[in-house]
């Protein structure tokens, strides 16, 4: 009977699996900065009011360290990287969500950011799963 480490233990097995989360870390730090700095003007630009774009923004911020955090130890856990699958296929769904609900007035690029972000989360989603069976 296979035996499945529950870690993967050298940098150099975790190569895909640890650029998967550092893009991760990249793309939500840098859209929770923005977030964070902009929130006004993105409130008015894609209809969504400031009130949430904050907290999001400081949500994804916070997010992004762990994601660094995560990729840079010694050994990456796979629950760990479970864990951070999940988060993300949550907020891909409650991406969709956002839209099929239509919780705010979002404009027509609004509706654009959405599904890109979206689109990008399943994306880094995919390269950590990708990342995890290639280390099985």
């Amino acid at each position: 009977m296979a035996t499945v480490a529950s870690t993967i233990n050298t940098t150099t097995d975790a190569k895909l699996l640890r650029f998967a989360l550092k893009q991760d870390a990249l793309g939500s730090g840098a859209f929770g900065v923005v977030c964070v700095a902009a929130a006004a003007v993105f409130g008015d630009l894609f209809g969504l009011p400031a009130a949430l774009l904050y907290p999001v923004g400081a949500f994804l911020v916070a997010w992004a360290a762990a994601l660094f955090f995560l990729a840079a130890r010694p050994t990456v856990g796979r629950a760990a990287v479970g864990v951070v699958m999940a988060i993300n296929v949550a907020w891909v769904a409650a991406s969709v969500e956002l839209l099929v609900a239509g919780w705010f007035p979002l404009t027509g690029l609004g509706i654009a950011l959405v599904i890109v972000q979206a689109v990008l989360v399943a994306g880094f989603t995919g390269l950590q799963f990708a990342g995890l069976r290639k280390h099985a």
